[in-house]
């Protein structure tokens, strides 16, 4: 079967192949009748511009998504959400995953996608350093996810973390829970990356719990954010002469699973109650029934894209969207059977 090419959408079209090169940049200057008929040429004959000959008049028509992950529900959530908007447009999403580890692997990740000429950047790398980010984002339009930065170089989405967390640990005070522990992630690149989700939702936590006459009990558990980190570093818990706590606030869904094994495994789970954040889909099954902050991964996928298809269309001036969670209340967090006290 023959490959058509411009020169053939023009001869069916009646126009010149310039004209229909205009058309397929979406260049300022064509009639709405002269690009419908073009249109229909196209679907006619099934042309589909080589992405090199894109690349080489400018454009990619291509959207690079940086995530650490596929394994989480949550940054499915929010590929979801750039998929939605993106639907809508001639633009097609490419997904990497940068790895959660190492800010060189991160970084490494983003400019791959760089380096094949996508038109813009959506970011979810909370270990990436924000004058990199600067750096890119004076190149290409740029918006990163999930990060607590202020930038006149790239637009930031990110939910409300500091209300998220004071959500939950009102909705666990006001159980009569005292004793709350809070699993977190720990890193070596903090220092140099401050704003993260998980330092974020640590601080207000800290603070809640000095600050508050009904709690006056910190414990901070160190795991990462999947559930077999979590598991160990509860089990680990557990194992220590340490007194139980009464609740635990795990700082993403994906840690509350692994918490939630380690408590039923120990007979524990009718008295520790637990929380996650995030609210992905496995939250809601029966056997989970975790409660957890929604922020909407979708939601902050959808804004995301929006923000740079924005910038593409030629607005300069940065912004900065934030999402305000809601609670959503499920059996994990059952009332405190017993409150020692701190």
């Amino acid at each position: 079967m023959k490959n058509v090419n411009i020169r053939d959408v023009a001869r069916v079209a009646g126009v010149s192949h310039s004209t229909v090169s205009r058309v397929i940049r979406d260049a300022y200057g064509v009639s709405e009748p002269m690009r419908q008929r073009i249109q229909a040429a196209i679907d006619e004959l099934g042309y589909r511009p080589r992405v090199a000959a894109r690349a080489m008049r400018g454009s990619t028509y291509t959207i690079g998504l940086v995530v650490p992950s596929l394994a989480s529900p949550f940054f499915m959530d929010l590929y979801a959400g750039v998929e939605d908007v993106l639907a809508q447009t001639t633009y097609r999403p490419i997904i990497t995953v940068a790895g959660l580890e190492e800010e060189r692997d991160q970084s490494a990740s983003a400019q791959s996608l760089i380096d094949r000429q996508v038109d813009a950047l959506i970011v979810v790398a909370p270990l990436v350093s924000a004058d990199w980010l600067s750096r890119v984002g004076r190149t290409l339009p740029v918006a990163v996810v999930g990060r607590h930065d202020v930038s006149d170089a790239y637009d930031t989405v990110n939910g409300d973390d500091v209300h998220g967390t004071r959500l939950l640990m009102e909705h666990l005070t006001a159980l009569g829970h005292r004793r709350i522990a809070h699993l977190t992630q720990f890193e070596t690149h903090e220092p140099q990356v401050p704003g993260t989700p998980h330092l974020v939702r640590r601080e207000t936590y800290v603070e809640f719990m000095r600050s508050s006459e009904r709690a006056g009990y910190t414990h901070l558990i160190s795991g990462a954010y999947n559930e077999d980190a979590a598991y160990a570093a509860v089990r680990d818990l557990l194992d220590r002469a340490l007194p139980v706590p009464s609740a635990i606030f795990a700082g993403a869904d994906d840690a509350a699973f692994g918490v939630l094994k380690a408590l039923a495994q120990a007979r524990l789970d009718d008295e520790v109650a637990v929380v996650g954040y995030d609210n992905t889909r496995l939250s809601a099954h029966p056997r989970m029934s975790l409660t957890s902050v929604d922020q909407s991964g979708q939601e902050l996928g959808r804004r995301a894209t929006s923000l740079v298809l924005e910038r593409l269309a030629g607005r300069t001036d940065a912004r900065t969207e934030v999402i305000t969670p809601q609670l959503i209340v499920r059996s994990s967090s059952h009332p405190a059977l017993r409150s020692p006290a701190p």
